[in-house]
């Protein structure tokens, strides 16, 4: 029965069944050392001459192949252990070896930690570059910290469901990635940006409290804390103010980094709140750093933003737009008539930053079907615009809508944190390059013209 390498430390004088990756290998003459790597850690594998056919198998080990081996656990001599690894103290004298898959020599190093390795190579090869040490520690940090929120949210009776990936395109603020529909020529699919809609839907039904790990899809330029798809920690509760959706989403952050990263150090609780205006006027910044010392690796200096503009001018385009999300409920559950006054209006907005980056963001909603339309009539948009994208909206909060709010966590760009990493490409498993490309797959590509004839689309030619 195989063993794991981590388990080696209690098994000194056993015999272990091994099996894993050859990583350095290095011959001494009459002795072969290997390091053998397994999803648990490294140890290092001894091979002496007898028996010979041991010996000369070993002779043949590369880097990247893969083995099984059993052999002994020994203690290494004082002068030779490794303090560097958890198994650094033992050993495994090999009496079997077998080579399960031989491998090419790979095409980038995966016994570094990877920086040095230019972005597009690292992208190509990424099911090699998932190979070293750092990256397996991220995903596994991963995992461990969306165990710990879906325990507290579960512990505080939030009940996860899932929405749907297929929905309708509407204004929310970024371009929608469409997909087009075979059995309904001409009309399209949109993939989320977020589960907004289907959250508040979910209040209407009577769930009180909803959760979801979801992913999102948003058409818009990359950037190191980007991604073209992400995943975040979306909630909602019905029946709460705004201390209580604050309140749910600050204990999860305490939380979090006492049970998972207890080496970190919350600068502040309670988490600091201040106005936009208040930030934007001395930091410059929405999402400002209040980190004491931004040398330290370990310090979280959490705050939160409140009161945003709920419409903001667009020099570029010269018009007002909505400074973050349509179903935001306006302060005093008002909105003007008048349109000189659209920059005083407050929404009900607040996000959470951390270290200088916005990590989660949400508001309390619009529940009040006319008071929605007339948040959209005032930039202009005409009645049956609004009801052919918003109609299902409309007619649910008609039913009976609990007064609700919530909020979204950006998952992956919250890990880039805790974790210490540039961008969030090093926390994410499969991501794309900086200008959107998976360069492991050569994806975006061409599609066959018969699927493209089967979706009733016709691409231009244009030069």
């Amino acid at each position: 029965m195989r063993n794991l390498i981590k388990e080696i430390v209690d098994r000194e004088g056993q015999e272990v069944e091994l099996a894993g990756w050859v990583g350095a290998r290095r011959d001494h003459g009459k002795i072969i050392f290997i390091d053998l790597r397994d999803r648990s850690g490294i140890t290092q594998v001894v091979f002496i001459t007898k028996p010979k056919e041991l010996y000369d198998l070993a002779n043949k080990l590369r880097p990247e192949w893969v083995v099984r081996i059993k052999g002994q656990v020994n203690r290494r001599p004082a002068n030779m252990e490794n303090p560097n690894i958890p198994t650094g103290r033992y050993e495994i004298l090999a009496k079997e070896l077998e080579i399960l898959t031989e491998a090419q020599t790979p095409p980038i190093a995966v016994g570094t930690e990877g920086h040095e390795i230019g972005e597009e190579s690292r992208m190509q090869y990424r099911y090699l570059d998932l190979r070293r040490p750092r990256l397996q520690r991220n995903l596994r940090s991963r995992s461990k910290a969306l165990a710990a929120i879906d325990a507290f949210l579960k512990e505080k009776d939030f009940i996860e469901v899932e929405t749907p990936i297929l929905g309708k395109s509407t204004p929310e603020g970024a371009r929608d990635y469409l997909v087009p529909s075979r059995l309904y020529p001409g009309k399209f699919y949109a993939l989320p940006q977020a589960p907004q809609q289907y959250k508040q839907l979910l209040m209407v039904a009577g769930l009180e409290r909803y959760f979801q790990v979801a992913r999102c899809f948003r058409d818009e330029d990359t950037r190191g804390d980007r991604q073209p798809e992400f995943t975040q920690i979306d909630l909602e509760m019905s029946f709460v103010s705004r201390d209580d959706v604050l309140e749910v989403l600050e204990r999860l952050m305490i939380d979090l980094v006492k049970n998972v990263y207890p080496e970190k150090r919350i600068s502040q609780t309670p988490f600091p709140r201040l106005s936009h205006k208040e930030v934007m006027g001395k930091y410059k910044s929405d999402k400002p750093d209040l980190r004491k010392d931004k040398t330290d690796p370990n310090e979280l200096a959490f705050c939160w933003v409140v009161d945003f503009p709920f419409y903001e001018y667009n020099e570029q385009e010269k018009k007002w737009d909505f400074g973050h999300n349509p179903f935001s409920m306006p302060e005093n559950e008002v909105l003007p008539d008048d349109l000189k006054d659209l920059g005083s209006v407050i929404a009900r907005q607040y996000d959470l930053a951390l270290n200088g980056y916005e990590i989660a963001g949400g508001s309390i909603r619009n529940h009040r079907p006319e008071l929605l339309k007339k948040a959209f009539q005032l930039l202009g948009y005409k009645d049956n615009v609004i009801m052919e994208k918003f109609g299902h909206m409309m007619a649910a909060f008609s039913y009976g809508a609990p007064p609700h709010g919530g909020a979204a966590i950006g998952f992956d760009r919250l890990m880039m944190i805790l974790l210490n990493e540039p961008n969030i490409r090093e926390v994410i498993a499969f991501p794309k390059t900086g200008d959107g490309r998976d360069l492991m797959s050569a994806a975006p590509s061409e599609v066959d013209e018969k699927q493209l004839k089967e979706l009733h689309i016709k691409l231009r030619n244009e030069k």
